[in-house]
């Protein structure tokens, strides 16, 4: 897909929003893409998935993985574009991933793991080491927005539908805050 199509369907949709808002980074932002407006779109998101799957279909990966909740539609529609599983991690009381609902890997498996956005990559860290502690392989990362500001190396291949370069600004140092704006958490908690 064009990188001028993948906007237009953010922007069709309503998923890239504009305001003042807390990430789940804890960092401040005036732009958000909020992934569920575009996702609920199905055909639009199985489109947009195939095209994050594309990159990986010779790599023998045997199951998609990715962070609930933001990441499950993600991680469905990529494993149905390369025609294998998917699974998702859920956090448990303390916020780690855990693997429930009888997910299992099988050691040595080869493992994509799937999300909808990384902002500093906490969540997929946390995905990675999962798998990895259940004697599987993560062979990659896609995402279908990566809008980070400094490169995020997870030590694997790491591969993004679109790159949006929005600013984020530390809470201290928000000009929004400073402003009197009122903040909006719009993530899935």
């Amino acid at each position: 897909m064009k990188e001028s199509e993948i906007l237009e369907s953010f922007c069709s949709t309503g998923a890239l929003l504009t305001g003042h808002f807390q990430l789940r980074s804890g960092l401040h932002s005036d732009h958000y893409f909020q992934a569920a407006l575009v996702l609920q779109h199905t055909l639009i998101a199985a489109r947009l998935c195939a095209a994050m799957a594309e990159p990986w279909k010779e790599m023998g990966i045997e199951t998609v993985i990715s962070p609930a909740v933001g990441g499950i539609i993600v991680g469905q529609e990529v494993g149905r574009a390369l025609g294998i599983r998917a699974v998702f991690a859920e956090k448990d009381d303390d916020s780690n991933l855990v693997l429930r609902r009888g997910f299992t890997f099988k050691p040595g498996e080869k493992v994509l793991v799937a999300e909808d956005v990384v902002t500093k990559g906490g969540r997929v860290q946390q995905t990675i080491d999962l798998v990895r502690a259940h004697g599987a392989v993560p062979v990659g990362v896609t995402v279908m927005v990566d809008r980070s500001l400094e490169p995020v190396d997870f030590g694997i291949p790491f591969k993004s539908l679109l790159k949006l370069d929005l600013q984020t600004f530390d809470p201290a140092e928000c000009p929004l805050c400073k402003k009197g704006l009122p903040i909006d958490h719009p993530g899935s908690k």
